[in-house]
């Protein structure tokens, strides 16, 4: 994270059907931006395949900001450092597989 302004806010999705859908996030969260890293935990998520979208709320509207065309204002960032080709990544590409506890390190850009 780039500056201590706002929050940095997460949404965990479940399928490919409903990823980045605002209305079908499965667990969302959000941490007080602190600049350098900044840490989530997210308890009692059952075993199973996950994809995770992470944006920097820098004004703290509670909204990924963008610019025409869609294109992200703000830092962004998903599962397995995935980024799209023309777009947001897919979910195939994001997913993981939580078997166990289980630490990940997303990048915001």
């Amino acid at each position: 994270v780039q500056s201590n302004a706002g929050n940095v806010c997460f949404a965990v999705y479940k399928t490919a059907d409903n990823f980045l859908k605002d209305d079908s996030v499965y667990i969302s969260g959000k941490e007080k931006a602190s600049m350098g890293k900044v840490d989530f935990s997210i308890n009692n998520l059952p075993e199973g395949k996950y994809a995770i979208a992470i944006f920097h709320d820098e004004n703290n509207n509670q909204k990924m900001d963008t610019k025409i065309f869609g294109i992200p204002k703000e830092p962004y960032g998903f599962s397995n450092d995935v980024s799209g080709f023309m777009g947001p990544p897919k979910f195939k590409d994001a997913k993981f597989n939580l078997d166990s506890n289980k630490k990940i390190t997303v990048n915001i850009n």
